[in-house]
């Protein structure tokens, strides 16, 4: 599940306070904190009765009432029960028939790489093709389970100290049958618009090499903070149309190598791209160093050890907010608009963003601040050695600053009209 939020919730991925109206527990799962919201429901941290640490995706209730979406779901949890946990978030625990159905994985304590990117720019070249690696053995066991995840992205890989997760997979088709109920008429495609193959962006069936096109376009982001199609696009339909007709904008790509790799995965035709073993076995493909220490740059591996402080302290101390949210209607949201003109302290400029944020803050923050501070150093230690639906805009031209990144062109499905999860 996704793990976000912060000041800026998307780019730090703080712990939330849980809202006056959530509950205390979701089966036998205690409610520590929210973490976010996607396409198919509200993401919470949450501790387990034998004291594990998971998240909680509880699903939104316009799909609780489709039938065909209880059925997928459960079948989905089923075959994502088999995914080692390796190189993914397993899937621990499910209930597709409660009031509100619910899945629990195993919480990973990290960053997106969308986080990482917006906060600190694109990895140095060591690290892609370290990620590289990570995606394709992660890939590798999700289609070994028969589940074609269909929506990699940015946002749903996982950055920790000891290497990469993905996460959210096989979920996003039990949330595809529920969605195309409701656009059948408008002819619109279920997906991330950044993130689709050729075949998803035509509503044709997809295979396992479909995600190996967005892995290239997922590689592509991480490297140079842009995407290889429909960058600077004015909207969504554009970058699709890009994705099927254009040929990738690779020339950001300084590494020779890297640049082919992420080439053989962004062939147009699934029949002539190759496959993740084929990949794997690659002679020319670059093999990240077998090196102890971090596989991370020392920026993000301190703000990893941030991250972990404040997971140390929503399980110490669980925090609830004191009155209803203010708008009711307002959701988290995977993705806010980074444009030109953004300040070093974070905040951005002036203008429409993506989607609304949820209203409110504790009065404890600031005693809150303070105990993240003295923990800090601590933590580092202890890290280093241990371990929505929305419909958004295309990148712009470039970054706010040289500090940030601009968000990718989507972090989740594509729905009509949509601008909240």
């Amino acid at each position: 599940m996704s793990n976000a939020l912060d000041d800026d919730d998307n780019v730090d991925g703080g712990i939330k306070p849980l809202a006056a109206q959530d509950p205390a527990r979701i089966g036998p799962y205690l409610l520590l904190g929210r973490l976010g919201a996607g396409g198919m429901g509200r993401v919470f941290l949450a501790r387990s009765e034998s004291g594990r640490t998971v998240a909680v995706k509880v699903v939104h209730e316009e799909h609780v009432s489709d039938a065909q979406f209880r059925a997928r779901f459960r079948r989905e949890i089923d075959a994502a029960r088999r995914v080692g946990e390796r190189y993914t978030a397993p899937v621990l625990d499910a209930d597709p028939d409660a009031n509100r159905p619910w899945v629990a994985t195993g919480y990973v304590p990290g960053l997106s790489l969308e986080q990482i990117v917006r906060r600190h720019g694109p990895l140095p070249v060591d690290s892609v093709h370290a990620l590289a690696e990570g995606l394709l053995r992660a890939l590798g066991d999700i289609h070994t389970a028969g589940i074609v995840h269909r929506d990699l992205k940015p946002s749903n890989v996982m950055l920790t100290v000891e290497g990469v997760r993905v996460i959210d997979f096989g979920i996003s088709r039990a949330l595809e049958t529920s969605v195309e109920s409701l656009i059948t008429s408008t002819g619109m495609a279920v997906g991330s618009p950044g993130f689709m193959s050729p075949e998803q962006v035509r509503g044709q069936r997809v295979g396992a090499k479909s995600d190996v096109f967005t892995l290239g376009c997922v590689l592509m982001y991480a490297a140079t903070g842009e995407l290889p199609f429909g960058q600077g696009a004015g909207n969504q339909h554009a970058v699709m149309f890009q994705i099927v007709e254009g040929e990738p904008a690779l020339e950001k790509v300084e590494d020779e190598a890297l640049r082919a790799f992420i080439g053989r995965c962004l062939v147009k035709g699934a029949d002539e791209r190759p496959g993740v073993d084929e990949l794997l076995a690659d002679p020319a493909r670059v093999r990240p160093a077998k090196r102890a220490g971090a596989w991370l740059p020392p920026k993000v591996v301190a703000r990893l050890a941030q991250q972990a402080a404040r997971l140390l302290d929503a399980e110490a101390m669980p925090q609830r907010e004191s009155a209803p949210e203010e708008d009711a209607g307002a959701v988290d949201r995977a993705t806010l608009d980074l444009r030109k003109g953004t300040g070093a302290s974070g905040e951005p400029a002036s203008g429409p963003l993506v989607g609304p944020v949820v209203a409110g803050t504790t009065s404890g923050g600031s005693r809150r601040e303070r105990r993240w501070r003295i923990g800090v150093p601590v933590v580092l230690v202890f890290a280093v050695g241990g371990g929505t639906v929305a419909l958004v805009e295309p990148f712009g031209n470039g970054a706010g600053d040289d500090a940030k990144a601009a968000p990718p062109a989507a972090s989740g499905p594509l729905t009509p009209g949509a601008g909240t999860p």
